[in-house]
């Protein structure tokens, strides 16, 4: 079913990674006409990211896991109705005509927005798939060129075929790692280690979590596997404190942790490398929800994510969300997780109750996941003392160029409590990304030790927007509904 020009489609969905295409085909099928936003040119997400065909990839799927199901989520949207606008990036979903009145999502166009050709887009319901991205904790050297994102080097990988070096030193947090890891050492670069600031025995002391998700058994694994064959190893409870070189990376000092992830005194060594790829988990992309007035929810792991019923609808009636934005768990959850939303959304509108065969087992595979997901954020959540690694020159925000010794100056003789305080007196936050990649350091800096609290998330813009689609918006015809 398709919506006509003068109706609003059923239901938009934005994001077309697992929960995004999980959540358009199961809600086309049943019967609702479906839009599907994205902003790559591809369907995919970040996790099935993938060449495009003009590269000639054989075998794309050489460096995926689990791509049968992405095939056929595939599959199942080409036969569908839905209809799959890309590279249309959104900045802002409204509600038009009071509480009961459809949405509007408003994007620009182009493979990077550049275009700016505004387009507004109406529907009944909202599905939010953004997914999410990568935090960084800085240390001195970050800032050189060969340091990448963990899953910034993946992605290189997945659609450019390319590596960031020849030697590879893969450091930070979280089970992601293992993943970028095998896939540098399996494409030919060298990994002299993988280095992990937290451990695994908090996995061990949760055995009935463990033995609900053998799959994660079976993934790390596989990773395992690969990462002994290529000779990579495991440093636990260590991190890379300094990147040393000049023009680019040319080594690294990794340094013992303790439980608090301070760096013990006299423990650094140097491993020589090229390239750095380092992330210190991901965080849910929940901005388009956060303007909307949503609840959140604490993580263990230090960031916030959308709080969700028991069907995935957020606090605001009418719109749902599904995958990272209700918490980091990947891509299994993340197809679970959109199914249900998209089921959920369909028996709302058509006013009949869902398959509850169907319905009862998606919850129960939701609640498995979700409790593997809370513990792999439990495990992985970084200690108080790593703000140890800063020294006063270390830049915190690369884009405003604002240094530790700045934002501590900020704290220790300005009076600034909060990260919200600091990038007033520092500009921190206040530059292109918008603070996603400082928000996390700076709210620990501005804690003085304790507990920070997560980045609010909100921001009025989720992604740079011309001023001339802002000032074109009243007179815009780009309507697709």
């Amino acid at each position: 079913m398709t919506a006509s020009a003068s109706e609003p489609y059923d239901l938009a969905v934005i994001g077309a990674g697992s929960a995004g295409l999980a959540g358009a085909v199961s809600a086309s099928e049943l019967g609702l006409s479906v839009v599907l936003l994205d902003s790559s040119v591809q369907a995919g997400g970040q996790f099935y990211r993938h060449p495009a065909p003009g590269l000639g990839a054989a075998r794309p799927e050489a460096l995926h896991h689990d791509w049968s199901a992405f095939a056929e989520l595939r599959r199942r949207l080409a036969a569908s109705d839905v209809t799959h606008l890309t590279a249309h990036h959104v900045w802002s979903v409204t509600r038009e005509d009071g509480d009961d009145g459809p949405w509007a999502v408003h994007a620009v166009t182009g493979p990077d927005g550049a275009e700016g050709r505004p387009r507004r887009i109406h529907a009944r319901t909202v599905l939010l798939a953004t997914g999410a991205y990568e935090r960084q904790l800085p240390f001195p050297g970050w800032t050189l060129p060969g340091v990448v994102g963990a899953g910034g080097a993946q992605a290189m990988l997945k659609s450019g075929l390319v590596l960031p070096g020849k030697r590879i030193v893969v450091a930070g947090s979280g089970p992601l790692l293992l993943a970028v890891a095998s896939s540098l050492a399996i494409a030919g670069a060298k990994v002299p280690a993988v280095v992990e600031a937290s451990g695994y025995l908090r996995y061990a002391r949760s055995p009935r979590v463990l033995m609900t998700n053998p799959h994660k058994a079976a993934e790390a694994l596989t990773h395992g596997t690969a990462l002994l064959r290529h000779r990579v190893r495991l440093v636990t409870r260590s991190a890379v404190t300094e990147v040393h070189g000049t023009d680019r990376v040319e080594a690294v000092t990794v340094t013992r942790l303790d439980r608090d992830w301070r760096p013990v005194q006299g423990s650094g060594r140097r491993i020589a490398c090229d390239a750095l790829a380092v992330g210190h988990g991901l965080v849910p992309q929940i901005e388009l929800a956060t303007a909307l007035g949503c609840a959140t929810r604490p993580l263990a792991d230090g960031t916030l994510a959308l709080a969700l019923d028991t069907r995935q609808e957020t606090s605001v009636r009418g719109l749902w969300a599904a995958g990272e934005t209700g918490g980091v768990g990947g891509a299994e959850l993340a197809r679970t997780e959109g199914e249900l939303a998209g089921i959920a959304v369909a028996a709302r509108l058509l006013g009949r109750p869902a398959d509850s065969a169907r319905l009862r087992r998606l919850l129960r595979d939701r609640d498995r996941m979700r409790a593997f997901a809370e513990l792999m954020g439990r495990a992985h959540a970084p200690g108080p003392g790593w703000s140890g690694w800063l020294t006063d020159d270390t830049d915190v925000c690369r884009c405003e160029e604002v240094s530790a010794g700045r934002v501590r100056e900020a704290v220790r003789d300005l009076g600034a409590r909060d990260a919200r305080t600091v990038k007033l007196l520092t500009r921190a936050g206040m530059g292109w990304c918008q603070g996603r990649m400082c928000g996390t350091a700076v709210a620990c800096l501005a804690a003085r030790g304790e507990a920070p609290e997560p980045p609010a998330e909100r921001r009025p813009f989720a992604t740079p927007v011309p001023l001339s689609t802002l000032a074109a918006l009243d007179a815009s015809t780009e309507n697709d509904s």
